[in-house]
Order: structure tokens, then C-alpha cells, then sequence
């Protein structure tokens, strides 16, 4: 029988999915991933944020700080780090995070939490969806040889708003569009 290193125990358990810890791991993980989600829409409720602003703040930062040391022990484990820091995945893991950091320095930067939404794409992978992806593919590819008529149809329909948008607020006057604060 042969001895694992510590390494690659970690590997099996955050890489794989064919063993019972790889499962439990990434199912913990996704778990995170919409709990983290819904922390951050729940703060978006200017009710609940002003009650319990410190609590939504420190549960956003414990989610930060638990998906980048997910993130650290990946790489770590990784036979090929930067292969997998350049990976899909790897790509989708940082920018989940990034936006954490930015807005601690940038104030007001925080609604750029939203992005660690891309990171249930992990369940694509779990539950071994991987095979829908190049179905995805396929779409993409439509869609990039149709972006021009894409792009005419979404022009006219932006002017269309635009001019029924205007004429609904020239007929029913500005007093019913402009919101009166109480």
C-alpha cells in the first residue's frame, strides 16, 4: 500500500469527487458559497443591514477569509500552481475573493461581493454536469457568430424603452414618477 503525503491528501480531498471527503468538501463548499450569497443579499435590505450591520459584516468576513484559505490550500496542493491559478476554476476562486480586499480599501466598492456568485459553477463540477458545458459551448459559439444581429436587436429595443419610457413620464406627468422621500 502506498503512503500518501500530506499533500496529496488534501489534493484528494479538494480536488476529487470520487471519495466520500472530496464529496463532503465540496458540498461544504457550496453550502459556503450560497450562505456567503445570501448573507449579501440579505445585507441589500436597508432595514436589516442597519440592525445587524456588524454581524452581516463579520459573517462576510469570515466567509472572505475561509475561501481564501480554500483558495491558498489549493494552490498548495496543486501538482502545478500556477497551472491552476490560470485555470477556469483557479480564475473563478480569485475574482471570488478579490473583491472582498478592494472593498476594504476602496470604500463602496462592496457591491462587487455579488461576483462570488460565479463560484456556484462548482456544482457543475460536483455533480459531474462537466459534459453540459460543451452543450454550453455550443450556445456560446451561436452566439458569437450572432452578435451582430444581437447587438441591433438589443439597440432597438434600448431606444424602444427609451421612448415609450418617455412618454409615459410626459403623460402621466412628473409628480407620479418622481418618489417623494417621507
Amino acid at each position: 500500500m502506498i503512503k500518501l503525503t500530506q499533500r496529496q491528501r488534501l489534493y484528494q480531498i479538494i480536488f476529487g469527487t470520487s471519495t466520500r471527503a472530496g464529496q463532503l468538501f465540496d458540498i461544504g463548499l457550496i453550502i459556503a458559497i450560497v450562505s456567503s450569497e445570501l448573507i449579501l443579499i440579505i445585507s441589500s435590505v436597508a432595514s436589516i443591514e442597519s440592525k445587524f450591520s456588524t454581524v452581516l459584516l463579520g459573517a462576510e468576513w469570515l466567509f472572505t477569509i475561509l475561501f481564501t484559505i480554500e483558495y491558498i490550500l489549493r494552490l498548495y496542493c496543486s501538482p502545478r500552481p500556477l497551472a491552476y491559478a490560470r485555470s477556469f476554476y483557479g480564475i473563478i476562486d480569485l475574482i471570488a475573493i478579490v473583491p472582498a480586499y478592494i472593498s476594504f480599501f476602496v470604500p463602496g466598492s462592496n457591491y462587487l461581493l455579488i461576483v462570488r456568485l460565479i463560484r456556484v459553477l462548482r456544482i457543475f463540477r460536483v455533480l459531474k454536469l462537466a459534459r453540459f458545458l460543451q452543450d454550453s459551448n455550443i450556445l456560446l459559439r451561436s452566439l458569437r457568430h450572432a452578435q451582430r444581429k444581437i447587438f441591433v436587436f438589443f439597440s432597438s429595443v434600448l431606444i424602444l424603452v427609451t421612448v415609450f419610457g418617455s412618454l409615459m413620464f410626459l403623460i402621466e406627468g412628473p409628480e407620479k414618477w418622481l418618489y417623494q422621500y417621507p
